[in-house]
């Protein structure tokens, strides 16, 4: 079956996303030549974490936090922000909220729910889990805002498909690891926030993650062993190299 795109010249998310497959590659190349592949399929497989890159003695922790449970675990949430303040806006100077040295936005409400890896209550990294079907006065979550023009910062040609709403497809945003952990341990924390990510977007009904990650994505993914799909062209924000993709969560395995 043949898809038409919109006005826009992306693909309606509705053709594509009810079997949640990646669209084809002619579709894509049509879109933006600059596209080389799109996998079809994505393996389930298991993040690799080398033998150097442990975790160490059970210290690094994986928590989900929700407007329920952040009650349970201190300040954990308010230093999840803290941290995402100092990466987005005091090191890359994302133009973002900010107040009492928190970095937060429109889009952490209680629909969200929050990955943070941690050691000590110190956090080492994080990321923020939107359903596709939220809605919270005129937004929904950013890559659909972003392609409506409600951001500014996000160019409206963010994907090469509609942005879906579905219950299964989950965004992933503010992915982070703190600019503190060392190089030796890194790839562990990265293994450590996937596995928890994919975790929790299943435990929420969810068999996609779709989001914006720094360009150079396919690199440390490779590293963990997993495989994703570009959905959308590289672009910048405030200097950063970007890109939106869209992974499996039910094809992976702890």
């Amino acid at each position: 079956m043949k898809h038409s795109r919109d006005a826009a010249g992306t693909y309606p998310a509705r053709s594509i996303f009810p079997d949640l497959t990646p669209i084809k590659v002619e579709q894509v190349e049509a879109a933006r030549p600059r596209v080389r592949r799109i996998t079809p399929e994505l393996p389930a497989v298991k993040p690799r974490i080398p033998q150097k890159a442990t975790l160490g003695k059970g210290q690094i922790k994986s928590t989900t936090l929700s407007f329920s449970n952040i009650h349970q675990y201190g300040d954990l949430f308010v230093n999840l922000l803290k941290a995402r303040k100092a990466i987005f806006i005091d090191r890359l100077h994302w133009s973002l909220p900010e107040a009492e040295g928190m970095e937060f936005d429109q889009y952490d409400t209680p629909l969200s729910r929050w990955i943070v890896v941690h050691e000590y209550g110190e956090i080492l990294a994080g990321i923020r889990l939107t359903p596709t079907t939220a809605r919270c006065g005129m937004y929904s979550y950013m890559l659909r805002d972003a392609q409506k023009g409600l951001l500014q910062s996000i160019p409206t040609s963010v994907l090469f498909i509609e942005a879906p709403v579905n219950s299964r497809v989950w965004e992933a945003s503010r992915v982070f690891v703190s600019n503190d952990v060392p190089a030796h341990r890194r790839l562990a924390v990265q293994a450590a926030l996937v596995a928890r990510l994919t975790q929790t977007a299943r435990d929420q009904g969810a068999t996609h993650v779709i989001g914006i990650v720094p360009s150079i994505w396919s690199r440390w993914l490779r590293r963990l062993n997993l495989s994703a799909v570009p959905v959308g062209p590289k672009f910048v924000i405030d200097g950063t190299n970007n890109q939106a993709i869209l992974f499996t969560a039910a094809k992976y395995l702890n």
